[in-house]
């Protein structure tokens, strides 16, 4: 944390990597997660000497959820690809090898 920063924001910083951590982030991406969110929610509440335009406009990190950090594509939910094809391997499915995602999930019932 910055020199000078609030006992709030040292919690809040704390509070977010101790999150990131448990959700199976390393140290090194746990403590930069938790430093640019409590860095923007700074420049938004005017504590920090200089913002950018995307730290003050838009939707807070609290009010985003992760929105875009999941990933493209499926959003990040679900399993992956070799998830499923282990699934239908284990389940003796013909065929496996050939299908995609979506085809593997449709045969999985999932």
């Amino acid at each position: 944390m910055p020199a000078g920063s609030s006992s709030k924001r040292e919690r809040q910083y704390e509070h977010i990597k101790d999150s990131a951590k448990g959700r199976g982030a390393s140290e090194g991406r746990a403590e930069e997660m938790a430093a640019r969110t409590v860095n923007k929610e700074r420049a938004r509440s005017g504590e920090a000497k200089s913002a950018s335009r995307s730290s003050t406009k838009g939707k807070s990190p609290s009010q985003r959820g992760g929105e875009r950090s999941r990933g493209s594509g499926s959003g990040g939910s679900g399993p992956t690809r070799d998830q499923l094809y282990e699934e239908a391997k284990k389940k003796g499915i013909e065929g496996r090898s050939t299908m995609n995602k979506d085809q593997l999930a449709k045969v999985l019932g999932h």
